[in-house]
């Protein structure tokens, strides 16, 4: 056994707890792998990831169209279980799987093309790029999108002929056993994409691990930090796709009516907890009394619920210790002279709960508008003008998405130009889509995910010469 296996698998076997957001009740509960198993996975994994490579990216391809079946066969399932361990509304969990299925065909399509070799004229007889895999990549997956996340890494990594192994969220290790799963009924070569149950006190051991070619990384901005720093010391590509403080900027000649009806959606979809959320609502001070008046009427409309009833509007938390954290950003940016508009209390009951909440005159400085806020909190920050609000939407270590609000195309799209982030949208909420690359700038990551930028993440492009 390897040095970095028996550090990876060092210690007491742990349990990792499936627990329903709801009620705090557990669902299920697993005990982490030991040395010897994360050892057999990833000699697996490097035992398939040569035969994987060999592979003609059209056979690759039409593993990852029955990978998109197999999503699409066990759509209500795996949806299900997504809602029933981090507690996602059920159609959201539903669109959820849709959307892994259509990034496996998306790569399917198009991976044959983009894996191509390149001519190029020189001097030579020929030359040429060609884009090889890199070997066997480690997956760092959160929670918040336990299936979407997994996929948006995994489609574009197989498609170039990686293998994967996933080390997934602790509490969502149940929809990592079903990726795990369905990787192997949809006819994927064993160890192509192997999950390791293990906590996090065990990556570092698997990222300097000499078999591991590469690490891919969704997550908090202090996982981030961590992981990079172990992959630069070993000399290791990653990708960094970490947190943001996604400004949503309403400039004086705005449609009212359709931002807000978006500003509901970007802030409370899935219950506030994701990187490209809108979080800091920049608003001109000519529309900003109508703007948050409108904002906070429709908020408190957003009944919380059993995330499986479809009349729910806002699902819970993932976990209660999660809510308690955004209940003291809350709580500490009010003392600093926020205004409660609607909500900031947490939820009375069982189950990890909090209310829409609208902050309003909220400044820089305040943890709403500093720090990552994940969850159900609008913070509002009123500014004098067109200038004010691009300083104020780029006065943020983060830099992830961005939107912006107007009538005026020309204006949106010279005001987007200048937004500091991965991507901007004119008078659209922030995405992802398979079509775009995805991903962010500062403290918000490095590297992109999706359409042929991600595709060709995890190559070598080569050159060769013919003289």
């Amino acid at each position: 056994m390897s040095r970095a296996a028996r550090s990876a698998g060092a210690g007491p076997a742990r349990l990792l707890r499936s627990v329903d957001p709801c009620d705090g009740r557990l669902i299920a509960s697993h005990s982490t792998l030991d040395g010897p198993a994360v050892e057999r996975r990833l000699a697996r994994a490097v035992g398939a990831v040569g035969p994987w490579a060999e592979r003609t990216p059209d056979e690759r391809a039409a593993l990852l169209g029955a990978l998109a079946d197999g999503l699409e066969e066990r759509r209500d399932k795996l949806a299900l279980l997504v809602t029933s361990e981090m507690g996602k509304r059920l159609g959201e969990a539903r669109a959820e799987v849709d959307k892994c299925a259509w990034a496996c065909r998306y790569y399917a399509e198009h991976a044959s093309a983009w894996l191509a070799d390149e001519p190029v004229e020189t001097a030579a007889t020929a030359s040429w790029v060609s884009y090889r895999p890199l070997g066997v990549l480690l997956a760092v997956m959160p929670w918040n999108f336990p299936l979407w996340q997994v996929f948006r890494c995994v489609a574009p990594a197989l498609a170039a002929g990686n293998a994967i192994v996933l080390k997934h969220a602790s509490n969502v290790s149940l929809c990592a056993l079903a990726i795990d799963s369905l990787c192997r009924d949809s006819g994927l070569p064993p160890g192509v994409v192997q999950t390791l149950l293990i906590d996090s006190t065990r990556v570092e051991a698997l990222v300097t691990d000499p078999r591991i070619a590469a690490v891919s990384v969704t997550g908090s901005e202090a996982a981030g930090r961590a992981v990079a720093a172990s992959a630069g010391r070993a000399l290791k590509k990653c990708v960094l796709e970490l947190g943001g403080s996604d400004p949503f900027v309403v400039l004086d000649d705005a449609d009212l009516d359709s931002a807000v009806t978006t500003a509901i959606a970007a802030r409370f979809d899935n219950a506030g907890q994701s990187c490209i959320a809108a979080k800091r609502f920049i608003v001109v001070d000519q529309v900003a009394d109508a703007f948050v008046e409108r904002f906070a009427d429709a908020a408190r409309d957003l009944h919380t619920g059993d995330p499986r009833d479809p009349a729910t509007a806002l699902a819970p938390l993932a976990r209660t210790d999660l809510r308690d954290d955004l209940h003291t950003q809350v709580v500490d940016s009010v003392s600093a002279g926020a205004r409660i508009v609607s909500g900031a209390q947490p939820l009375a009951g069982p189950g990890a709960y909090y209310p829409a909440t609208v902050l309003d005159e909220v400044r820089t400085g305040m943890p709403v508008a500093e720090d990552e806020v994940f969850g159900p909190v609008a913070a509002v920050m009123r500014v004098s003008d067109e200038r004010a609000a691009l300083a104020t939407a780029n006065a943020t270590r983060f830099g992830l998405g961005a939107s912006v609000w107007t009538r005026d195309a020309a204006r949106g799209r010279a005001f987007a130009a200048a937004l500091d982030c991965g991507a901007a949208f004119v008078n659209a909420r922030v995405r992802s889509d398979p079509r775009l690359p995805f991903g962010g700038i500062k403290a918000s990551g490095y590297g992109r995910e999706l359409a042929r930028h991600g595709l060709r993440e995890f190559t070598n492009a080569k050159t060769l010469w013919l003289d």
